[in-house]
């Protein structure tokens, strides 16, 4: 049967949308994409982490599971947690020959960025914690051991501190918040290293003392302090990034046996977050996603940015109860999970409307994603920027695709809940209106009070 089907404006509180989940099989493709065009240091492990998120909760340090996680592993996660321990194994496997056959410290791949191969540490942190050694023979332990000490002994640092992201030169990216500090703190807890959890937020706290913009809403700029290559722009994807890193350690420390004697430092991390979420959304387009940098309107759209920000969000409502942005969040999570022919229009106060989204998109096949807005017949994420030109436009992005698993993963989490403070966020009342004719529609709910 064809359903036409309108939800209507949310206007302030009287009526609400409540619009479709991705399903799995979407989200299949999705990660089946990922696993395809992840090949880089930072890549397998953001991969990795949204593996964890998606599929492997328990193990996850952003889930309401205690960290350290259970040793033994339960017998319905074992294939889950068999794609993650393949990333791990494939590195520690391969390390001697990417990084030529030296001994002592040593990044886990090599790499031109310092902090990148630090991100896929916490999945070889997890390989060692659960004996993954004794099966296959490899040095989990050793392998997080000498990437731990060429970060502290090989690394450049700022006078006071802060671990550079680059080999070549001493310089500040606000990506490598996602890469280093949780890493950090998943081997401190691990280790019962209070020391090393306290370095993993003080590393944050660095992070965001050089990269912070005060002049522009505390939006963070993306790389400062080199010789070369400095880019003072407020990169959306940057400010995901920071705000996923810190709610990482935020988790790390909230689920472990350290979070009484830590508890400043949980709710630095918890401001910080929102702090970057008060400084993005009014830069959301009525679109719901963001410019590439978010405060310059000549750059393109960018998908990625939004979903990781969503996700966020999402995490900083079920950690920390704090729901300011959850309508906006929801608003890009509805907006890149709508059918293709969807019209967005997503407005708070402090955005200036641009025209809304319309999209098209061939029919699908038996083997791909059904026509979707902002996710192709093939299952990739658009529009996105480059990942390896971070101010062009892109058409692959194996981490957009990580984020858009993510987003989904921190989504289900918060829905399961019960959807806490989805009546709490005042601060935006954003309309959003639904356009399109489907074959059946069991997912679509709408809600009128």
């Amino acid at each position: 049967m064809l359903s036409l089907f309108v939800a209507g404006l949310l206007l302030g509180s009287c009526s609400q949308a409540v619009a479709q989940d991705l399903t799995s099989a979407q989200i299949s493709i999705v990660s089946e994409r990922l696993a395809q065009g992840a090949v880089h240091s930072w890549e397998f492990g953001t991969r990795a982490e949204a593996l964890l998120e998606l599929n492997a909760p328990t193990y996850s340090v952003v889930s309401f599971n205690p960290v350290p996680p259970p040793q033994s592993i339960p017998s319905n996660l074992t294939d889950a947690l068999g794609e993650v321990f393949a990333i791990a194994r494939g590195i520690v496997a391969g390390r001697n020959l990417s990084n030529g056959n030296i001994t002592g410290p040593q990044p886990l791949i090599n790499d031109s960025s310092a902090g990148d191969p630090a991100s896929i540490g916490v999945s070889v942190l997890l390989a060692n914690w659960t004996g993954q050694g004794a099966a296959d023979g490899l040095d989990y332990a050793g392998a997080a051991r000498d990437q731990l000490d060429y970060l502290f002994q090989n690394v450049s640092k700022t006078s006071d501190g802060a671990i550079s992201h680059r080999v070549d030169q001493l310089q500040l990216w606000s990506d490598s918040v996602y890469m280093v500090p949780p890493f950090l703190a998943y081997y401190g807890v691990l280790t019962q290293n209070q020391t090393l959890l306290n370095e993993s937020y003080t590393q944050i706290s660095l992070y965001r003392k050089y990269l912070r913009d005060t002049t522009a809403n505390n939006l963070w700029k993306h790389i400062q302090l080199g010789q070369t290559g400095n880019d003072d722009g407020h990169w959306s994807t940057g400010n995901a990034w920071a705000a996923a890193g810190m709610i990482r350690v935020l988790g790390t420390i909230q689920r472990s046996q350290y979070a009484d004697s830590f508890k400043s430092q949980q709710n630095d991390l918890a401001n910080w977050v929102h702090e970057i979420h008060g400084a993005m959304y009014p830069h959301i387009n009525s679109n719901g996603l963001f410019y590439n940098y978010a405060d310059n309107s000549t750059t393109f759209y960018d998908s990625s940015s939004a979903a990781l920000m969503a996700s966020t969000v999402y995490r900083l409502s079920l950690l920390c109860n704090i729901h300011t942005y959850l309508s906006l969040a929801e608003q890009s999570r509805k907006a890149l999970s709508a059918p293709a022919g969807t019209i967005i229009s997503v407005t708070n106060t402090s955005t200036t409307p641009v025209p809304s989204t319309t999209s098209t998109a061939p029919p699908a096949t038996n083997t791909s994603t059904p026509g979707l807005l902002h996710i192709t017949p093939d299952g990739w994420l658009t529009p996105v920027v480059n990942p390896y030109s971070y101010g062009a436009q892109g058409s692959d992005s194996p981490e957009g695709q990580a984020f858009i698993l993510e987003m989904q993963a921190t989504w289900r989490d918060w829905v399961t809940d019960g959807a806490q403070g989805t009546n709490s966020a005042h601060e935006a009342r954003p309309h959003v209106l639904l356009i399109g004719a489907m074959v059946a529609l069991p997912w679509l709910t709408i809600v009128i009070c």
